[in-house]
């Protein structure tokens, strides 16, 4: 009978982290199997025992293993890191703008970085009018994509790379993204509010309650960076053949409007209107399941144990609307999931539970997901720019053969 061990013990007996134990995982060395409360993975003792005594796995002969070191954010078993510190820590200590200084200067004491972050009033009239030409229900992360470039064309400096220029560009680029925004129904108090309060006026047709709006806030600082996911590695690369700030986050958000990306948060709200109460959850997670579809919003390729920034948003969301109707369709939704033994929630899903519970209008967290992410992209640009080398990986070829 096989003997069934922990991702812990497994990672011992090997001698590696766990982190590298997952990389076998996704390149098809190790085959886990969940345990029986459906969350934590499993491996066959003799198959990790084996692998110990033939060695590591080594790459194919001519193959490249894109390496890229960063000072930014270290993920680390199911803890996440911004330069050192615990990133579900500064979500409830800390301001989105607090963060993305953090990530840019490696400090919380940039003068800068207390001062209003403003577009330029050409800046915003550029982005503005280039979104309002979009078609009417067109999805706030659409409008965002037509907005940065627009804001692009009136940086008439924003090929100049050195980082306290690249810093003020972000500061007004994340701005503009958010302020170019139409308003949802109401129009904010202080123009000098803070980036998750300016957000807000765009996506709720309500002022939210000051615990959603401090969610809100919490959410953008938990998705401001998480090391190198697609959208991060491909603004990198973008980054390192010295495209500017506004280049590089279109860049993020081409990558991350994907379904297996931050355009997951997308379907789990799809997911979650779908069902009219509670008692409708089964039938819609069943549907998807009949259908053949991903349950949006649900596992993780990095916390194979759940990601703890779904559980922050989850238990805040939960604290600031307790008695809030699609709080309890989506908890009905994670009812079904944990029955079913699905792999527990993401921040998508969280994400969508937040869109939904304050009534934001529909593709909302895939913009909240974009505005906190451009402060990582831009941050992972700034260590691009100062190493001045191209990102090149070579490819393996597995085409015909060459004919002479």
């Amino acid at each position: 009978m096989a003997e069934w061990i922990g991702a812990a013990e497994a990672a011992q007996r090997l001698g590696i982290k766990q982190a590298s134990l997952y990389s076998y995982v996704s390149r098809g060395v190790l085959t886990p199997r969940r345990g029986n409360d459906g969350r934590a993975s499993l491996f066959d003792a003799a198959e990790i025992a084996g692998l110990a005594r033939h060695g590591r796995p080594r790459r194919a002969q001519g193959a490249a293993e894109l390496v890229i070191r960063t000072s930014l954010t270290e993920i680390s078993g199911d803890r996440l890191r911004y330069r050192g510190h615990d990133a579900i820590a500064l979500a409830t200590q800390r301001s989105f703008e607090d963060v993305a200084g953090l990530l840019w200067t490696g400090t919380f004491g940039d003068p800068a970085a207390a001062a209003p972050w403003r577009a330029t009033r050409e800046a915003v009239a550029a982005g503005s009018a280039a979104q309002a030409a979009l078609p009417p229900g067109t999805y706030p992360l659409e409008r965002l994509q037509v907005i940065v470039p627009a804001l692009a064309v009136t940086d008439r400096l924003r090929l100049q790379l050195d980082r306290p220029a690249v810093i003020a560009a972000a500061r007004g680029l994340i701005a503009g993204m958010v302020d170019c925004l139409p308003s949802a129904g109401f129009a904010a108090e202080d123009s000098r509010a803070s980036i998750a309060a300016r957000l807000a006026t765009k996506l709720c047709p309500r002022p939210p309650s000051a615990g959603l709006t401090g969610a809100l806030r919490a959410a953008l600082v938990l998705l401001a960076d998480h090391e190198l996911a697609a959208s991060t590695l491909a603004a990198r690369v973008a980054a390192s053949v010295r495209a500017d700030p506004y280049a590089v986050v279109g860049t993020g958000l081409g990558a991350m409007s994907g379904a297996l990306h931050g355009g997951a948060a997308l379907g789990a709200e799809v997911m979650l209107v779908s069902a009219d109460r509670p008692a409708d959850a089964p039938h819609v997670v069943g549907e998807l399941l009949r259908r053949g579809e991903r349950i949006p919003g649900f596992g993780h390729f990095v916390y194979q144990t759940g990601d703890p920034r779904a559980v922050l948003l989850l238990d805040l969301i939960r604290q600031a609307a307790p008695d809030s109707g699609r709080l309890a369709v989506a908890e009905a939704v994670l009812a079904e999931a944990r029955r079913r033994a699905l792999p527990a929630p993401n921040i998508e899903f969280a994400l969508a539970v937040l869109a939904t519970v304050a009534g934001m209008s529909p593709g909302s967290g895939e913009a909240v997901f974009a505005t906190a992410r451009t402060a990582g992209w831009l941050a992972h640009a700034l260590e691009e720019y100062a190493r001045a080398t191209p990102i090149r990986p070579r490819g393996v070829y597995t085409g015909p053969p060459v004919t002479l």
